[in-house]
């Protein structure tokens, strides 16, 4: 059996997909829309700067773990080999992303660092003035850091018509890894779409801290994952 292709790009492509029981609609940010155009064009930087000082060796505090509580999704990290990865965080396999991130790294320094066993990738934000509030995953640019490294910065966006084809094809696949043929045929290699898909666990710390957890399908054998949003 081939691998499933991406379908042409259509703005009026079907989807499957379903709203999650508890999606909100959300006024679009479009200031940010044209801030991630210029976000992507600087280049994706290292300098050690992390303010969550516990992320590189993989260690909360005990009171982000304890106070929180949690609650299973989907989540997948996708992207062109040479192409920034994008996050999409779902309720179930078969409901549209509550909510995407780009994130400022390649998809195959991502691969290459899984393959070391250990991903610690914290997205950093400034707390508003209190009349400025909003809910955590509603802010839309964070301090992107991985294993305590600067990268750059994640910005959220809309779900776009090719994450949704891409949501789509993966919809029977609850946990794995691999690649969709995607732009292949004109750029080889690098214009296949590689996707990691697993459960995570969602814990909820503070008004200020969430935290995502990848169960693996094999216990403490596969290579651990977190991702963290704070405001500091």
């Amino acid at each position: 059996m081939g691998e499933p292709k991406l379908p042409p790009q259509s703005p009026n492509h079907p989807s499957s997909l379903v709203q999650p029981s508890n999606k909100k609609k959300q006024k679009p940010i479009k200031v940010f829309r044209a801030l991630r155009s210029v976000l992507r064009s600087f280049p994706i930087i290292n300098t050690p700067a992390c303010k969550f000082s516990s992320l590189p060796s993989g260690v909360l505090p005990e009171g982000h773990r304890s106070s929180g509580s949690g609650n299973r999704v989907t989540g997948t990290l996708f992207g062109y080999r040479k192409g920034r990865v994008s996050l999409s965080i779902q309720e179930n396999p078969r409901t549209l992303p509550t909510m995407v991130v780009e994130l400022a790294m390649q998809m195959n320094v991502l691969q290459k660092e899984m393959s070391l066993g250990l991903v610690r990738i914290a997205l950093e934000c400034d707390k508003r003035p209190e009349k400025e509030k909003m809910k955590l995953l509603e802010e839309p640019m964070w301090a992107m850091y991985c294993n305590g490294k600067k990268n750059g910065y994640g910005v959220k966006r809309e779900a776009s018509e090719e994450d949704l084809q891409v949501m789509e094809l993966l919809k029977a696949i609850s946990m794995g890894a691999g690649v969709l043929p995607g732009k292949s045929d004109v750029n080889g290699p690098d214009g296949e779409l590689a996707y990691i898909r697993a459960h995570f666990e969602r814990m909820v710390g503070s008004k200020d801290s969430e935290t995502f957890y990848m169960l693996s399908p094999d216990g403490n054998n596969g290579p651990e994952l977190s991702i963290f949003f704070v405001r500091v």
